[in-house]
């Protein structure tokens, strides 16, 4: 959720007293079954509002006795409920066949190596391989699934050095964002004696000549790895091979601001050490650099007013080729001579166009991959150093390409295409003649014959059309009986494309629609679009969401009680304030992750580095419009609310744990209806990335199970 993507980004207010009052309106035939959940008396008063926070001891470490037997109550009663469910094996039979097929990453060239990622199929982790010819089998350099025995220690980061001699990895343990970097030999796989420890949302560059490499990393102090603690102060270093890391050489850091973090990359030729300041999520950097030929003069200020986003992709002697969207929301090329960085001697390479332009290559001495989104799916042209446009790279169908990299004079390079329909197939793409070529085919395949696959433009309350995949069987009927999934996200600038995924295929095999809404706070639009989904415009998120559920109620293809929604992190925000706000237009809920308590999202973690799109609780106006969707703090006691399956991870230390633990004992308290709420909480799980294979079909299957219940769903016949 950062800048220069070196980082990883109601309607009702529940009184005072209805949060302290008995649970006297809860369903009663629920009320007996949900574990006990201790109230306490907290109240805090807040911009002089009083705030109950009873469930502020669930804050704690999940390991605290108290919290620990809930967590495991929980679980047993959302085990019973899931294992009631007659389609639960066969669904985890189908997720596991279907999952099960070789699955390559698009390959990197550094020197005479290439390197790639590949599973099997069934693996826990995949592999990292390497190899002199892409096409060819290679062989593994580093296999995560023996890092530990129940494969919860990720791979998680791979930083090749120049000539591919030797790799900078990082591993995750348990899914936290906590990382440690080794290094290992290419030739000889042997892992040399440096590692690295308090590293987070950093990656790792390399020195020209391959002895060390540049980091981020933060102070040491406390307990290591605390998954809760708040992350302050960031600094830059510089590490040489065969050095203990408190020998590391301090290269940036600004300890006046804290909330500074700081990464780093080298132009291809070696010269400038180029160094990014962000703060938190905010779109938007500062941009440093060093003179690697003049190291005495240190580091130089470049572009510091923190007014928009700027991501070197190129550079030729002085001049810089910057991606931005200074004065262009949709963003922009231009270049920058270092020598004279004022934005009036700026040259404007590729203008801002009605595409929002995603990225950026320089390959081949002189030709520029650009990628660009064109309502919501992938566009790709390739441009001159003038900016004169040469031609297209024609991709299979309505989709998303990602790829296009590597050095400048590399005269190929790779990308992948997927859609709904169509697997990840990787091409190789010939940057002189202009032609791709499949260099790894799917290694399995859909009948894309069998689906329809539209895109839709519906208004939102105020008239903005906001965009919708719908994928679905071919020939249903739209009478209000098909079970929909509803899926979305719409914060931090990040864009939802088309992509193939095996348990949305499940679904879609299951009869049910599938639908994907690009709202707004997302980047299908740039910074614009962005703009007017976060702050104090975030109720039109919730808003676009609504109106795309009742779109689809409207045009047939759903009814309320078939109609479930989805999204994780952010997105389980997005899904707890929908419920909050129209707990009758849904027959299910799954917020996975998610952001729950609004009022205390900035005191765990690197939560504080989210304000830039919800804004800081400790501002009086913002505490005013947080308050207003916080799901914890607009639940009404005494609502039906839809039957809700709440999933975590107690290793999460992206968005704490805390955030699930108390919105489910308050919902739980909430509930009058008759639907089940239930909490999924994965142990030896973080945020999401990591999860050996096993942890992802399980949580697959019991995500469909439980919608299946709560929609009253049957297999079709032949499933």
């Amino acid at each position: 959720m950062n800048a220069h993507n070196h980082l990883p980004f109601s309607l009702c207010v529940l009184s005072l007293a209805s949060l302290m009052a008995a649970c006297a309106t809860t369903s009663p035939k629920l009320a007996s079954m949900y574990p006990d959940a201790r109230r306490g008396e907290l109240v805090e008063t807040l911009h002089g509002v009083e705030v109950a926070d009873p469930y502020r001891w669930m804050e704690e470490s999940s390991d605290e006795p108290e919290l620990r037997a809930w967590i495991e109550a929980e679980n047993a009663l959302t085990e019973t409920h899931l294992s009631k469910s007659p389609h639960r094996e066969r669904i985890r039979e189908r997720l596991t066949e279907l999952w099960d097929y070789p699955r390559y990453a698009t390959p990197s060239k550094y020197g005479e190596h290439y390197f790639w990622t590949y599973n099997s199929g069934l693996q826990a982790q995949g592999v990292y391989m390497t190899g002199k010819d892409p096409a060819q089998e290679g062989r593994v350099l580093l296999d995560p699934n023996t890092f530990s025995e129940d494969g919860t220690v990720a791979l998680s980061g791979t930083w090749p050095s120049r000539d591919g001699k030797r790799v900078v990895y990082s591993t995750s343990d348990g899914g936290s964002d906590w990382k440690t970097f080794r290094v290992v030999d290419t030739e000889t796989g042997k892992v040399l004696p440096d590692e690295l420890r308090w590293v987070k949302f950093s990656g790792a560059t390399w020195d020209a000549q391959g002895e060390g490499f540049w980091y981020s990393r933060y102070p040491v102090s406390g307990k290591e790895k605390d998954l809760q603690a708040v992350n302050y102060h960031q600094k830059l270093y510089y590490h040489r091979l065969g050095t203990d890391q408190a020998e590391d050489v301090l290269v940036h850091e600004r300890p006046d601001k804290k909330e500074w973090a700081f990464s780093a990359s080298l132009t291809d030729d070696g010269r400038y050490l180029l160094i990014y300041n962000w703060v938190g999520t905010e779109r938007k950097n500062r941009l440093y650099y060093i003179d690697l030929e003049r190291k005495e003069a240190g580091v130089q200020d470049l572009l510091t007013d923190f007014d928009a986003q700027y991501s070197v992709i190129g550079s030729k002697g002085s001049t810089l080729y910057v991606v931005t969207d200074h004065s262009a929301p949709r963003s922009r090329l231009i270049a920058i001579d270092i020598e004279r960085p004022q934005s009036e001697h700026w040259r404007e390479v590729i203008p801002e166009s009605r595409e929002t332009l995603r990225g950026v290559s320089l390959l081949a001495t002189d030709r520029l991959i650009a990628s660009s989104l064109k309502d919501a799916h992938t566009a790709v042209r390739v441009y001159d150093l003038e900016g004169k446009a040469l031609s297209e790279v024609k991709l299979p169908s309505l989709g998303s390409a990602r790829g296009f990299g590597g050095k400048q004079s590399h005269t190929e390079t790779f990308y992948s295409f997927t859609s709904f329909t169509t697997p990840g197939t990787i091409y190789r793409y010939d940057v002189t003649t202009g032609k791709s070529t499949v260099l790894r085919p799917a290694g399995t395949s859909m009948n894309a014959d069998d689906y329809e696959v539209s895109q839709v433009f519906i208004p939102s309350i105020d008239g903005t059309k906001i965009p919708v995949f719908l994928t679905h069987r071919k020939g249903i009927k739209l009478d209000g009986s098909n079970p929909t999934f509803l899926y979305g996200y719409g914060g931090f600038k990040i864009s939802l494309t088309p992509y193939y995924s095996t348990v949305n295929r499940v679904w879609l095999e299951m009869g049910g629609v599938l639908a994907i809404a690009n709202l707004r706070g997302g980047g299908e639009y740039g910074a614009a679009w962005h703009d007017a989904g976060r702050l104090a415009n975030k109720q039109n998120v919730f808003d676009d969401f609504a109106s795309a559920a009742r779109w689809l109620v409207s045009e047939g293809y759903t009814q309320p009680s078939k109609l479930a929604i989805g999204g994780g992190s952010n997105g389980g925000l997005l899904v707890g304030a929908s419920i909050c706000q129209n707990p009758e237009l849904f027959g299910a809920a799954l917020p996975a992750v998610g952001v729950l308590d609004m009022l205390r999202f900035h005191k765990f973690t690197i939560g504080w580095a989210w304000t830039s799109d919800y804004g800081s609780p400790d501002d009086p106006e913002m505490f005013k419009v947080l308050r207003a969707y916080s799901p914890l703090h607009n639940l009404k006691e005494g609502t039906s609310y839809p039957a809700t399956l709440i999933t975590t991870g107690d290793h999460d230390d992206r968005v704490v744990p805390a955030h699930s633990f108390k919105f489910a004992a308050e919902l739980q308290r909430a509930q009058a209806g008759d639907a089940p709420v239930m909490i999924r909480i994965e142990t030896r799980a973080g945020h999401g990335a990591g999860k050996p294979t096993k942890m992802r079909i399980d949580e697959a299957t019991d995500k469909w199970s439980f919608v299946m219940q709560a929609l009253g769903m049957a297999l079709p016949a032949g499933f």
